[in-house]
């Protein structure tokens, strides 16, 4: 790779101006009109997208099982088998769950280190997940990686990064391969409310917007960052408007709601996929635990936060609306009882599972020729 930098930069030059308007101002003024349009969007969505039984019983079941699967991996953490950092996604469950339903299969994925639900969504296996949480060799790292950094190549799945607001230009890098394959491809690229501010983020925007990037910048906004109330942190909080300097148009979507997520999903995959560019959504979520396991979460009262789960958890509404909908209590138990087997599975998995042979510690530090 290093022999051909030079043509692939000449590729970029390329890529920038054969396939879209040349003029920068006619760019300026097409993402400046779907900018409103998208964000005038956020108030006026009276013609909710209608949805299957089958395909919200499939949301309930995916959120499911990641709660289920953090609440364990919590009770892992507690016990000792899960060393280092620990970062549960608890309250976020929708955000994952409704924008991996919206993209499709081959698709990339790229997020933060609060990123076992991520993984879950795209379909890597809870055991081997579950493995690398406790350092196992069945990992998805060998058990090098631990919590924040796994990866799967076949399910497109590019990590868990630990660095704060790298998901930014390392997806828009995604994207850019996405594109200079020739691909219709689309990229995911989540990132929190403590992330906007850093210069990497700007840059990428910038980048991405550019080259005309296949990205969708996902905020997943749960109000804290790592623990500063996001109006402490940052002179405009409204981070959806963050791309407005270049042209990139932006959405703010209910993020404890699965179907708006959903339904804001299919729109921005549309977008990107149409060629037209990067986009930008503003997920409002909340988790209810602190940032890492080791988080008491001071900065917050417990009466904030039992009055967010009681009237805005993602689950609990998804499964009201169920219920409206004739679905059977009786049935999403049996889910529950379903999804709770499959944790329990990995747990017992990743308890059984070897520890990896210290000669582990010198593979795969260096790319093999």
């Amino acid at each position: 790779m290093m022999g051909t930098r030079g043509r692939i930069g000449t590729g970029v030059g390329m890529a920038a101006t054969s396939g879209r308007k040349s003029k920068t101002g006619d760019r300026a003024a097409r993402k400046r009109g779907a900018s409103t349009s998208v964000e005038g969007s956020k108030t006026q969505r009276g013609d909710k997208l209608v949805l299957g039984l089958d395909r919200l019983r499939g949301f309930y079941r995916d959120m499911l099982l990641i709660r289920r699967f953090e609440e364990k991996a919590g009770q892992l953490y507690g016990m000792g088998l899960i060393g280092g950092f620990c970062h549960l996604c608890i309250g976020q469950e929708a955000v994952v769950t409704g924008m991996q339903a919206a993209i499709r299969p081959d698709d990339s994925v790229i997020t933060t280190y609060r990123d076992h639900g991520h993984m879950l969504s795209v379909g890597m296996d809870p055991c081997g997940v579950m493995a690398e949480l406790t350092g196992r060799r069945d990992g998805y790292s060998k058990g090098k990686g631990g919590s924040m950094h796994m990866f799967s190549r076949d399910r497109n799945f590019f990590g868990g990064h630990g660095i704060v607001g790298t998901p930014a230009p390392l997806g828009a890098g995604l994207a850019f391969a996405a594109k200079y394959r020739g691909t219709d491809n689309i990229v995911l690229s989540y990132f929190g409310d403590g992330a906007v501010n850093q210069g990497q983020v700007a840059e990428a925007f910038n980048m991405a917007e550019l080259w005309c990037l296949p990205v969708i910048f996902l905020i997943e906004n749960n109000q804290y960052a790592m623990g500063t109330a996001i109006a402490r942190a940052s002179a405009d909080t409204q981070f959806f408007k963050r791309g407005a300097a270049f042209h990139i148009p932006g959405r703010q979507v209910d993020g404890m709601d699965v179907t708006e997520v959903y339904s804001a999903g299919r729109e921005a995959a549309a977008h990107c996929r149409a060629g037209n560019g990067p986009m930008i959504l503003e997920m409002m979520t909340y988790r209810y635990r602190g940032h890492s396991m080791s988080d008491p979460a001071k900065y917050r009262t417990r009466e904030e936060v039992d009055k967010v789960r009681a009237e805005r958890d993602p689950i609990d509404q998804l499964r009201k609306r169920l219920i409206m909908d004739g679905v059977a209590e009786t049935d999403l138990k049996s889910v529950d009882r379903e999804v709770k087997e499959i944790v329990a599975h990995a747990a017992e998995f990743a308890q059984a599972s070897p520890e990896p042979d210290p000669s582990e510690l010198i593979t795969d530090v260096l790319a093999e020729t």
